[in-house]
């Protein structure tokens, strides 16, 4: 459908449709956390590297994506927002890709850095929530296009907002996941290697920024909304 938007006509192509695509290559780095931890709990080192290669290989593209997009990105006299809110929420939407990174790097440092016995699902399910968030954020992204067809009010407003509104309540529930999962490493502590302990309570804690930085590109988009 074409553009109603003088703004969007006068760029040809929206400023929004790099930032979905960014988007997009970030959560499929998120949705392959998860599989980490399948292989884990089923000590298949090869396919633990490999899923691994993926998620850094996404990453990279990511990071190509919004290079590109910094780059590219034209002056905010030629676009419908401000630069500097699309390269805000550029860098929160990047820093999910970051986490999912840092993950898979941490979980391939060493070969005994492996839940305890019985906890690799509660791991994966604290993951699987946390792209869940991901994914709800990403919903949002995609209706840039339809907030600049109607100037970022009526039903599309609306809707954004309720989605927004799901992504803060996933964000929470990821909280009590992740508070709930600590506790049970604790009750273990006794029988863990000290450093294996601090560094399963810091692999917790950065797959929780997975659905906290998604939280946060909520939170640009409802600033960007705003105004």
């Amino acid at each position: 459908m074409g553009t109603t938007n003088p703004l969007a006509s006068l760029l040809g192509r929206s400023p929004f449709k790099p930032m979905q695509e960014h988007m997009r290559k970030v959560v499929l780095c998120a949705q392959l956390v998860p599989a980490l931890f399948d292989a884990l709990e089923q000590d298949d080192r090869e396919t633990l590297n490999q899923v691994k290669a993926s998620i850094f290989e996404l990453e990279h593209q990511a990071d190509a994506l919004k290079n590109d997009l910094r780059a590219h990105l034209p002056n905010s006299l030629f676009m419908p927002v401000a630069r500097r809110d699309l390269l805000e929420l550029l860098e929160v939407q990047d820093a999910i890709a970051d986490s999912a990174q840092e993950i898979a790097g941490m979980l391939t440092l060493r070969v005994d850095l492996v839940p305890p016995a019985g906890m690799c699902g509660a791991f994966k399910a604290l993951a699987q929530h946390c792209v869940r968030t991901c994914e709800k954020a990403g919903e949002a992204i995609e209706q840039l296009d339809e907030l600049l067809e109607t100037g970022f009010g009526g039903r599309e407003s609306e809707r954004v907002q309720r989605l927004l509104g799901e992504v803060g309540t996933l964000e929470s529930e990821t909280d009590k996941l992740g508070i709930a999962l600590c506790q049970s490493l604790f009750e273990r502590e006794k029988d863990l290697n000290p450093v294996i302990t601090i560094m399963l309570y810091q692999m917790i804690r950065e797959i929780g920024e997975l659905a906290d930085n998604a939280e946060k590109v909520g939170d640009r988009l409802r600033l960007l909304i705003a105004r």
